[in-house]
Protein backbone atom coordinates (compact mmCIF):
# COMPACT_ATOMS: atom_id res chain seq x y z
CA UNK A 1 0.00 0.00 0.00
CA UNK A 2 3.00 2.53 -1.08
CA UNK A 3 0.30 5.31 -0.50
CA UNK A 4 -1.00 4.30 2.67
CA UNK A 5 -4.61 3.82 4.05
CA UNK A 6 -6.00 7.19 3.90
CA UNK A 7 -8.33 8.46 0.89
CA UNK A 8 -7.10 11.58 -1.18
CA UNK A 9 -9.45 14.12 -0.16
CA UNK A 10 -10.84 14.26 -3.52
CA UNK A 11 -12.54 10.89 -3.03
CA UNK A 12 -14.39 12.31 -0.16
CA UNK A 13 -15.13 15.75 -1.83
CA UNK A 14 -16.95 13.07 -4.59
CA UNK A 15 -18.75 11.29 -2.47
CA UNK A 16 -20.30 14.43 -0.98
CA UNK A 17 -21.57 15.64 -4.00
CA UNK A 18 -22.50 12.05 -5.05
CA UNK A 19 -24.79 11.64 -1.98
CA UNK A 20 -26.46 15.15 -2.44
CA UNK A 21 -27.17 13.98 -6.03
CA UNK A 22 -29.24 10.88 -5.08
CA UNK A 23 -26.58 8.59 -6.33
CA UNK A 24 -26.80 4.78 -5.75
CA UNK A 25 -24.02 2.96 -7.45
CA UNK A 26 -20.63 4.35 -8.35
CA UNK A 27 -17.19 2.66 -10.62
CA UNK A 28 -13.66 3.41 -9.96
CA UNK A 29 -11.06 2.92 -12.58
CA UNK A 30 -8.08 2.27 -12.10
CA UNK A 31 -8.95 1.28 -8.59
CA UNK A 32 -5.53 0.02 -7.55
CA UNK A 33 -5.45 -1.37 -4.14
CA UNK A 34 -9.02 0.32 -3.11
CA UNK A 35 -7.37 3.04 -1.15
CA UNK A 36 -10.45 5.38 -2.47
CA UNK A 37 -13.14 2.94 -2.99
CA UNK A 38 -13.17 2.31 0.75
CA UNK A 39 -14.58 5.66 0.77
CA UNK A 40 -17.47 4.96 -1.56
CA UNK A 41 -18.31 1.23 -0.89
CA UNK A 42 -19.51 1.87 2.97
CA UNK A 43 -22.57 3.61 0.99
CA UNK A 44 -22.84 2.64 -2.80
CA UNK A 45 -22.91 -0.06 -4.87
CA UNK A 46 -19.27 0.05 -5.78
CA UNK A 47 -16.96 -1.78 -9.04
CA UNK A 48 -13.24 -0.89 -9.20
CA UNK A 49 -11.80 -1.52 -12.41
CA UNK A 50 -7.55 -2.75 -12.05
CA UNK A 51 -5.19 -3.85 -14.37
CA UNK A 52 -2.43 -5.11 -11.94
CA UNK A 53 -3.65 -8.51 -10.48
CA UNK A 54 -1.14 -7.91 -7.69
CA UNK A 55 -2.97 -4.18 -6.31
CA UNK A 56 -6.24 -6.55 -6.24
CA UNK A 57 -5.35 -9.25 -4.21
CA UNK A 58 -4.72 -6.25 -1.70
CA UNK A 59 -7.66 -4.19 -2.92
CA UNK A 60 -10.22 -7.40 -2.49
CA UNK A 61 -8.68 -7.61 1.82
CA UNK A 62 -8.93 -3.86 2.25
CA UNK A 63 -12.38 -3.17 1.18
CA UNK A 64 -14.24 -5.77 0.94
CA UNK A 65 -17.22 -4.51 -0.55
CA UNK A 66 -16.24 -3.55 -3.36
CA UNK A 67 -16.84 -5.69 -6.57
CA UNK A 68 -13.15 -5.45 -7.91
CA UNK A 69 -12.93 -6.54 -11.73
CA UNK A 70 -9.41 -7.34 -13.38
CA UNK A 71 -9.02 -5.64 -16.63
CA UNK A 72 -8.18 -2.75 -18.81
CA UNK A 73 -10.15 0.81 -17.53
CA UNK A 74 -9.82 1.79 -21.37
CA UNK A 75 -12.38 -0.69 -22.50
CA UNK A 76 -15.70 -1.02 -20.96
CA UNK A 77 -15.63 -4.06 -17.91
CA UNK A 78 -19.19 -3.30 -16.56
CA UNK A 79 -22.43 -5.29 -18.17
CA UNK A 80 -24.69 -2.53 -16.90
CA UNK A 81 -24.62 1.18 -16.59
CA UNK A 82 -23.92 3.04 -12.91
CA UNK A 83 -24.81 6.56 -11.75
CA UNK A 84 -21.75 7.67 -11.36
CA UNK A 85 -17.65 7.43 -11.99
CA UNK A 86 -14.75 8.67 -9.91
CA UNK A 87 -11.26 8.49 -11.67
CA UNK A 88 -8.54 9.76 -9.59
CA UNK A 89 -5.50 10.11 -11.29
CA UNK A 90 -5.67 7.72 -14.26
CA UNK A 91 -6.35 10.29 -17.43
CA UNK A 92 -2.41 12.08 -17.01
CA UNK A 93 -1.05 8.33 -17.49
CA UNK A 94 -2.07 8.20 -21.07
CA UNK A 95 -1.17 9.77 -24.79
CA UNK A 96 -4.10 11.74 -26.26
CA UNK A 97 -5.33 8.52 -27.79
CA UNK A 98 -5.95 6.39 -24.51
CA UNK A 99 -7.14 9.65 -22.50
CA UNK A 100 -10.13 9.75 -25.28
CA UNK A 101 -10.45 5.80 -25.10
CA UNK A 102 -10.71 6.03 -21.11
CA UNK A 103 -13.31 9.29 -20.96
CA UNK A 104 -15.49 7.03 -23.46
CA UNK A 105 -15.05 3.86 -21.56
CA UNK A 106 -16.34 6.03 -18.05
CA UNK A 107 -19.22 7.38 -20.57
CA UNK A 108 -20.01 4.08 -21.93
CA UNK A 109 -20.42 2.48 -18.27
CA UNK A 110 -22.67 5.53 -17.45
CA UNK A 111 -26.02 6.03 -17.48
CA UNK A 112 -27.31 9.11 -19.12
CA UNK A 113 -27.71 11.73 -16.76
CA UNK A 114 -24.60 10.50 -14.97
CA UNK A 115 -21.81 11.85 -12.75
CA UNK A 116 -18.27 12.11 -13.39
CA UNK A 117 -15.71 13.07 -11.00
CA UNK A 118 -11.93 13.05 -12.81
CA UNK A 119 -8.51 14.28 -10.96
CA UNK A 120 -5.52 15.19 -12.81
CA UNK A 121 -2.17 16.36 -12.84
CA UNK A 122 -2.46 20.49 -13.61
CA UNK A 123 -0.14 22.37 -15.38
CA UNK A 124 0.05 24.59 -12.41
CA UNK A 125 2.16 21.71 -10.85
CA UNK A 126 6.04 22.16 -10.18
CA UNK A 127 6.97 19.09 -12.10
CA UNK A 128 5.13 20.63 -15.37
CA UNK A 129 8.05 20.76 -18.22
CA UNK A 130 10.18 18.70 -16.77
CA UNK A 131 11.94 15.82 -18.83
CA UNK A 132 11.30 15.37 -22.53
CA UNK A 133 8.35 16.64 -24.08
CA UNK A 134 6.06 13.68 -26.16
CA UNK A 135 2.98 15.95 -27.08
CA UNK A 136 1.85 19.11 -25.85
CA UNK A 137 1.74 18.96 -22.25
CA UNK A 138 2.60 15.46 -22.07
CA UNK A 139 6.24 15.03 -20.64
CA UNK A 140 8.89 11.41 -20.05
CA UNK A 141 10.06 12.29 -16.22
CA UNK A 142 11.56 8.80 -16.94
CA UNK A 143 12.60 6.44 -19.64
CA UNK A 144 8.88 4.80 -20.49
CA UNK A 145 7.36 6.75 -17.81
CA UNK A 146 5.35 9.67 -19.02
CA UNK A 147 2.68 12.27 -17.59
CA UNK A 148 0.32 14.52 -18.90
CA UNK A 149 -0.52 17.83 -17.55
CA UNK A 150 -3.87 19.91 -18.11
CA UNK A 151 -4.78 23.16 -18.23
CA UNK A 152 -8.23 24.05 -17.29
CA UNK A 153 -9.02 24.60 -21.06
CA UNK A 154 -7.60 21.20 -21.98
CA UNK A 155 -9.09 19.78 -19.68
CA UNK A 156 -12.74 21.31 -20.72
CA UNK A 157 -11.65 19.93 -24.35
CA UNK A 158 -11.25 16.34 -22.94
CA UNK A 159 -14.57 16.72 -21.92
CA UNK A 160 -16.65 18.86 -24.63
CA UNK A 161 -19.10 15.82 -24.93
CA UNK A 162 -20.36 16.16 -21.17
CA UNK A 163 -22.06 19.36 -19.56
CA UNK A 164 -19.34 20.22 -17.41
CA UNK A 165 -20.75 21.65 -13.76
CA UNK A 166 -17.21 23.09 -12.48
CA UNK A 167 -13.36 22.38 -12.69
CA UNK A 168 -11.06 23.65 -9.92
CA UNK A 169 -7.33 22.72 -8.65
CA UNK A 170 -6.38 21.41 -5.31
CA UNK A 171 -3.02 19.97 -3.64
CA UNK A 172 -3.23 16.80 -2.73
CA UNK A 173 -0.70 14.73 -0.49
CA UNK A 174 0.23 11.25 -1.00
CA UNK A 175 2.19 9.49 2.40
CA UNK A 176 4.26 6.62 2.18
CA UNK A 177 3.55 3.52 5.40
CA UNK A 178 7.55 4.48 5.57
CA UNK A 179 6.89 8.39 6.76
CA UNK A 180 7.95 9.97 2.90
CA UNK A 181 5.36 12.68 1.78
CA UNK A 182 4.70 13.97 -1.71
CA UNK A 183 2.55 17.03 -2.28
CA UNK A 184 1.30 18.16 -5.79
CA UNK A 185 -1.58 19.82 -7.72
CA UNK A 186 -4.07 18.48 -9.13
CA UNK A 187 -7.18 19.61 -11.00
CA UNK A 188 -10.68 18.61 -10.92
CA UNK A 189 -13.55 17.94 -13.61
CA UNK A 190 -17.18 17.62 -12.34
CA UNK A 191 -19.88 16.77 -14.98
CA UNK A 192 -23.02 15.08 -16.02
CA UNK A 193 -23.22 12.36 -19.24
CA UNK A 194 -25.50 14.10 -21.58
CA UNK A 195 -28.86 11.83 -21.68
Amino acid sequence: MIWGEQPSGSALRAKAWFLEQGIKSVLVPGAGYGRNTKVFSSQFDTYGIELSSAALKLAVEWDSSTRFIEGSALEPQLEHQVDAVYCYDVLHLFLSGERCRLIDAALAQLRPGGLLYFTSFSDEDPNYGCGRRLEPGTYEYKEGKYAHFFSDADLREHFAGTEIVETGTFTDSLHSPQGGSHEYILRTILACKRG
